[in-house]
């Protein structure tokens, strides 16, 4: 089975390592965690994280959680299934984790939608 991966600002990641488990804002908002595969990371940064100058990005170990449901993007620019957790992301599900900085290039939103197809 594939990694499903998580991005959160440094910010949510030290307060999720507080709490023992995941919580963002918009996971609340929307009633489920968001998560997205490796064909789906690119995309995802760009469109919530193009401001951060450091992301977190951690691997989540699939095999450990049962509440993960793919479904179809509720937004209209993505495609295809994405991964969601109904349920808390507890610390021990990462696998691992990535600080990762903003560097020079950023491939237009065209290129990475074309990613996802």
């Amino acid at each position: 089975m594939s990694s499903i991966y998580k991005v959160l600002t440094e910010e949510e990641w030290e307060h999720a390592i507080s709490l023992g488990y995941i919580v963002t804002k918009l996971d609340n908002d929307d009633g489920f965690i968001h998560l997205s595969t490796s064909k789906q990371l690119a995309l995802t940064l760009h469109l919530y994280f193009k401001n951060s100058k450091k992301v977190i990005l951690l691997e989540i170990d699939q095999d450990s959680i049962d509440e993960i449901v793919f479904e179809e993007a509720k937004s209209g620019s993505r495609l295809g299934k994405f991964p969601h957790l109904y349920g808390k992301l507890l610390i021990q599900n990462v696998k691992k984790d990535w600080t990762l900085k903003r560097n020079g290039f950023d491939l237009p939103k065209k290129v990475l939608e074309e990613l996802e197809e």
